[in-house]
C-alpha cells in the first residue's frame, strides 16, 4: 500500500492546498476522469467540514488528510481536532421537513459520491473509499 499525508491549519483558503495535493495524487496514481471529480467534491467537502465544524475555524488546530492507495482503491482519511459529532442520528437533507435547513448536505453528497464512507474516533476522523 502506498501512502501520503498533508496536514493543513484550520483556514477554509487552504482547501487549494487540498485541491492540489488531490490533482498530484490523480497523475500519481493514474486516477480516472470518472472518479476524479467525486473524489474532489468529497474530500473538498470533507475538509472544509472539518475546519468550519470540527476545528472551528481555530488557525491552531489541524486537519490530516492521508492518502491510501492499493491496487483496487483509493482512501482518503481526513482527521481533525475537534470534538467529534453524533454521525449515527443525521437528518436526511432531501426530506421534505430539512430542505429549508442550512447543513447536511455534505455528509449526504459525501455518501453519494464515495463508494464506502466511515466515521472513526467520535466522528473526528473520517475514511473516504473509492474503488478503482
Amino acid at each position: 500500500m502506498k501512502s501520503i499525508k498533508i496536514s493543513i491549519p484550520s483556514l477554509i483558503e487552504n482547501i487549494k492546498i487540498i485541491e492540489s495535493f488531490i490533482d498530484n495524487a490523480r497523475e500519481k496514481f493514474h486516477i480516472d476522469d470518472d472518479i476524479y471529480g467525486n473524489i474532489m467534491i468529497s474530500v473538498t467537502e470533507c475538509v472544509s467540514n472539518a475546519i468550519l465544524h470540527g476545528n472551528e475555524g481555530d488557525a491552531n488546530k489541524i486537519v490530516n488528510l492521508e492518502l491510501h492507495f492499493e491496487d483496487e482503491q483509493i482512501q482518503f482519511v481526513i482527521t481533525d481536532q475537534g470534538s467529534g459529532f453524533d454521525y449515527e442520528h443525521l437528518e436526511d437533507p432531501t426530506a421534505p421537513e430539512n430542505l429549508e435547513k442550512a447543513g447536511g448536505r455534505g455528509i449526504f453528497i459525501m455518501k453519494h459520491l464515495s463508494d464506502h464512507v466511515a466515521f472513526e474516533d467520535e466522528g473526528r476522523k473520517t475514511i473516504l473509499t473509492f474503488y478503482m
